[in-house]
């Protein structure tokens, strides 16, 4: 076992002394094959059938629809259309940042295109209106972590390829939590402006909602076409990935003529170089995680998890394999791929429902995001605001705080994962 768990702790320093994710984790797996004289045999032969996964062909057909979305300047309609519906309340333009990530996510499901998309509108627009950048940036950070949770969602297909669950079960299964969750930081905004004296935006016009919203309107058959698709059976995931796309390009270029062929080529190009160094990520993951797996790592990790779980409590369990995610989310971005292959024998030795956990999987990738070292949010927020990193860590406190208490009670009530997938079901 020294072997493995050396080429663990390698991963996570290089990755904590700023080395890429694909650079780190080849040298990790490389230097675990050849120390462990498996190279020639294991490392081919797993990489390939880790990247073999049919559920694998959705992910680049949902980041091109995505792309397409973003670049086709959807993100500025869907901004107006909330603007109308909650920026009359106090804190105005902090809620129309939360829901817009709502709407966005619906389209998008990666928390970082979200940031590039609907970041780079609103926080600018909310230090015009007094707002620190700071908490612009914090707000922005925390919201775009309603993406991952409401489908189409990348974590979640990641997820679905290395545990084999119906990945149409686990995007219905993310629907309620991400609703709930924005809800949660619209109360706290809404808690948070009366306390701090944030103005309203503008004031309630039904006219403006309905003008708005029909700018908005088609914008929002992309979440229905995958949602009701994979509901009533229409299709499978990956289909659905790629009426997506047809979709997006068909809406952008067609209907808003907001994007070209010029602009189609650089979408091309950005989604092509996003999904390859994901799956190259992705491959080398299922290669680590053999190794582990071949030196009993995670029937040590089950043994744990029995030592320090008292009588049979599913909920201590659980929270011993988010406080280990979490931590490792600190470090390993993306999350997923890398852990999951380590813990998913636990997982079935201990007869976790891999549905449930796999909406607590997206939250631990959500926080990861929001926490140093990597925290890629506040990176990319930071950037857009030209803030320091560790001030909107702080000013993001409150928000960080809020989405741990949701997962605790996430973690304490599954039906608000189960209960959408089997009534479908």
């Amino acid at each position: 076992m020294t072997i493995p768990i050396l080429s663990i702790v390698v991963l996570l320093v290089l990755l904590i002394l700023g080395t890429p994710m694909v650079a780190a984790l080849l040298l990790a797996v490389a230097m675990n094959f050849v120390l462990s004289g498996q190279w020639s045999i294991m490392v081919p032969q797993t990489m390939v059938s880790g990247v073999s996964q049919f559920t694998l062909i959705a992910l680049p057909l949902f980041v091109l629809a995505g792309t397409v979305m973003n670049a086709g300047g959807i993100s500025g309609r869907l901004f107006d259309f909330a603007r109308a519906l909650v920026g009359w309340m106090r804190g105005g333009l902090a809620q129309v940042n939360v829901l817009t990530s709502m709407f966005f996510g619906g389209m998008i499901g990666s928390s970082t295109a979200d940031l590039a998309g609907s970041g780079s509108i609103l926080i600018p627009a909310m230090e015009k209106e007094g707002y620190s950048p700071e908490i612009s940036a914090a707000i922005s950070a925390s919201s775009s972590g309603i993406g991952p949770l409401i489908p189409p969602s990348s974590p979640m297909i990641l997820y679905s390829a290395v545990t084999g669950t119906s990945l149409g079960a686990l995007f219905l299964a993310g629907l309620i939590p991400g609703i709930l969750l924005g809800v949660t930081f619209m109360v706290q905004i809404a808690i948070l402006a009366a306390w701090r004296g944030w103005k309203r935006h503008g004031n309630l016009s039904v006219n403006e909602i309905i003008r708005t919203g029909k700018r908005a309107l088609l914008a929002f058959g992309m979440p229905g076409i995958i949602v009701g698709g994979l509901v009533f059976g229409v299709f499978t995931p990956s289909e659905g990935g790629a009426f997506a796309v047809i979709y997006a390009i068909f809406l952008s270029m067609a209907i808003y003529r907001t994007l070209d062929l010029r602009g189609l080529y650089r979408v091309f190009v950005t989604s092509l170089m996003m999904t390859g160094e994901l799956l190259i990520i992705v491959s080398l993951s299922f290669a680590l995680g053999a190794s582990l797996s071949s030196a009993q790592v995670p029937q040590a990790l089950a043994g744990m998890i029995d030592v320090f779980t008292p009588g049979d409590s599913m909920f201590m369990r659980l929270l011993i394999l988010m406080v280990l995610a979490i931590i490792a989310g600190m470090f390993l971005d993306p999350l997923i791929p890398v852990l999951v292959p380590v813990i998913l024998p636990a997982l079935l030795i201990h007869d976790v429902d891999l549905l449930h956990f796999g909406v607590l999987m997206v939250m631990a990738v959500v926080i990861g995001q929001l926490t140093p070292p990597m925290a890629i949010a506040l990176i990319i927020t930071g950037r857009i605001a030209r803030t320091d990193q560790l001030k909107i860590f702080a000013a993001n406190m409150p928000f960080l705080l809020a989405i741990l208490g949701f997962t605790i009670v996430l973690m304490a009530v599954p039906e608000l994962a189960t209960w959408l997938p089997s009534l479908m079901r």
